[in-house]
C-alpha cells in the first residue's frame, strides 16, 4: 500500500512538525566540522556532503528540504562538504548502535513479514535466503516493533553501559544515550580520548564487547582457579553469565553446548549444589565426571550470555552517519530521543518518542499486528478504515501499511 499520495501526506506532516518544534532541533557539537545528510521523500534520494556554520543555517535548510530522515557524521572533518577522500579526517566519536534486528527474539515470527519482489510470495519472520516458490533473491520487508523486541534491545544497552562504565572507565555523564526512533538505542561518546582511534582500534573494542578472544586456558578447575564474581573485567562477566546460564539451563541446551547426555543429566540434577557453591564465591564445586573440557564448554555459554550484541559496522566505521536527536524516523514517525543513562530502566520509548500528539487522521489500513503507542493498544487490523490518533496513523503510514483518507491541514 502507499504511493505518492501517502509520501506527500507524510512529508507535509513531518514539515508541519519541524516548523512547530524547530527550536528543539539543534545541530551537534562542532557543527563546522560535521557532514550532514538528508534522506528526501522524493524517490528516497539522499542528499550528502552538506555543511553548516550555524544552527540557524541548518534549521533553515531543514525547513526547506522537508526530509524524512536527518543524519550527521560521527566524524569531524576539515572540509565537510568535500568528497570523502578530500574531507580531511580529524577524528570520530565512539558510537554504538543496538538494534533488535541483531538480537534473536521470538516476536519477529509474530509481527515481521516479507514479500518476494519477483513472484509476490510472502511469509512471517526473517526473510529467507531465496524464495522457495520462484528462487528469487530480492524481498521487501516489514520490520515491526513491540515491547518484547524493544525490551531485548534495552537489556543489551544496559549490558553495554555496564561494560563502558566498569571496564572502560567512562562516567555516566560521558555517555549520551538515545532511543533511535525505531527498534533500538544509540550510545554516543564524544570524549577527545576516543576521537583518533582508527578502525582497527575500534574493532578491538567491538571484540571486547562480544567476548571474542577471552582466554579460558588461564583457568584450572582442578586447582580451584576459576572465574570469580569479584574478578576484573571478563572474569566476573564469565562467572555471572555462567551462573545465569546454569540457573535456567536444560539438558537439551547443555547437549547443544557439546556435553554428553550423561553429563548434561548430572549437571541438571546437581544444579542447586553448583549454584549454592557460587553464592559462597567458590571455588566451584567439582562434580564427578564433569572435567575441565566440559566446564569450558559451559563457560562459553556464559560468555554468550554476557556478550553485548551491537552493530559492529557502526562502531568500526570512522565515517559513519548517525541520526540527529529530536528528528523524526522515516519508518515510524517517532523521534530519536536522548535521555540520561541512569534512566534507562524506566524509560519507555513508545511513550517518550511520540512526536505527534494532537488530532486524529482517517486511514485505510491493510494487514497489521497489534501495536502499542503510549498507553493505548491498536489493531490488529485487517483491511479496514479507522480514525486514529495522529501518532498511530503516522506510524502506519510510515510503515506503508495504510493510506490517508483525508488531506493534511497545512500550518502556515
Amino acid at each position: 500500500m502507499g504511493g505518492i499520495q501517502t509520501s506527500e501526506f507524510i512529508q507535509q506532516k513531518f514539515a508541519e512538525h519541524y516548523k512547530k518544534n524547530l527550536s528543539s532541533i539543534l545541530p551537534p557539537s562542532k557543527i563546522d566540522n560535521r557532514e550532514f545528510a538528508f534522506l528526501l521523500f522524493k524517490e528516497k534520494t539522499m542528499v550528502r556532503h552538506r555543511g553548516f556554520t550555524s544552527a540557524e543555517s541548518f534549521q533553515n535548510f531543514l525547513l526547506e528540504a522537508e526530509p524524512s530522515d536527518v543524519y550527521y557524521s560521527s566524524a569531524y572533518f576539515e572540509r565537510p562538504e568535500a568528497e570523502m577522500d578530500a574531507k580531511g579526517w580529524l577524528g570520530t566519536d565512539l558510537i554504538f548502535d543496538i538494534d533488535a534486528d541483531h538480537i534473536p527474539t521470538q516476536c519477529d515470527k509474530q509481527h515481521d513479514m516479507w514479500t518476494c519482489k519477483n513472484c509476490g510470495a510472502s511469509g512471517q519472520g526473517a526473510k529467507p535466503e531465496k524464495c522457495a516458490k520462484c528462487g528469487g533473491l530480492k524481498f521487501s520487508e516489514l520490520n515491526w516493533l513491540c515491547d518484547t523486541c524493544l525490551e531485548s534491545a534495552k537489556k543489551e544497552t544496559i549490558k553495554l553501559i555496564d561494560v563502558l562504565e566498569h571496564d572502560f572507565g567512562f562516567s555516566e555523564k560521558e555517555l549520551r544515550l538515545a532511543f533511535s526512533g525505531h527498534r533500538g538505542y544509540h550510545v554516543h561518546i564524544e570524549d577527545v580520548a576516543v576521537r583518533t582511534l582508527d578502525s582497527m582500534a575500534r574493532k578491538e573494542i567491538v571484540d571486547y564487547m562480544a567476548g571474542i578472544g577471552v582466554e579460558l586456558g588461564v583457568y584450572d578447575f582442578e586447582k580451584g582457579v576459576t572465574p570469580s564474581l569479584d574478578g576484573p573485567g571478563w572474569s566476573a562477566r564469565i562467572a555471572k553469565g555462567t551462573y545465569e546460564f546454569l540457573l535456567s539451563t536444560t539438558k537439551e541446551q547443555l547437549e547443544k553446548a557439546g556435553l554428553s547426555k550423561v553429563t548434561a543429566t548430572r549437571i541438571v540434577e546437581q544444579k542447586n549444589t553448583i549454584l549454592e557453591t557460587w553464592k559462597n564465591k567458590g571455588p566451584w564445586r567439582m562434580l564427578k565426571g564433569i572435567g575441565p573440557d566440559n566446564w569450558k564448554r559451559i563457560l562459553q555459554q556464559g560468555i554468550a550470555q554476557q556478550s553485548v550484541k551491537i552493530d559492529t559496522v557502526v562502531t568500526t566505521d570512522v565515517h559513519r552517519l548517525i541520526r540527529l536527536s529530536n528528528t523524526l524516523h522515516g519508518e515510524t514517525g517517532l523521534k530519536k530521543v536522548e535521555f540520561a543513562a541512569g534512566e534507562i530502566e524506566r524509560f519507555d520509548p513508545l511513550k517518550s518518542a511520540i512526536a505527534f500528539t494532537d488530532g486524529t487522521i482517517r486511514v485505510k489500513v491493510g494487514e497489521t499486528p497489534e501495536f502499542r503507542l503510549g498507553d493505548a493498544v491498536y489493531g490488529p487490523f485487517r483491511n479496514e478504515t479507522a480514525e486514529l490518533p495522529t501518532a498511530a496513523a503516522i506510524f502506519l503510514l510510515c510503515k506503508r501499511v495504510a493510506k490517508p483518507l483525508e488531506e493534511p491541514v497545512i500550518v502556515q
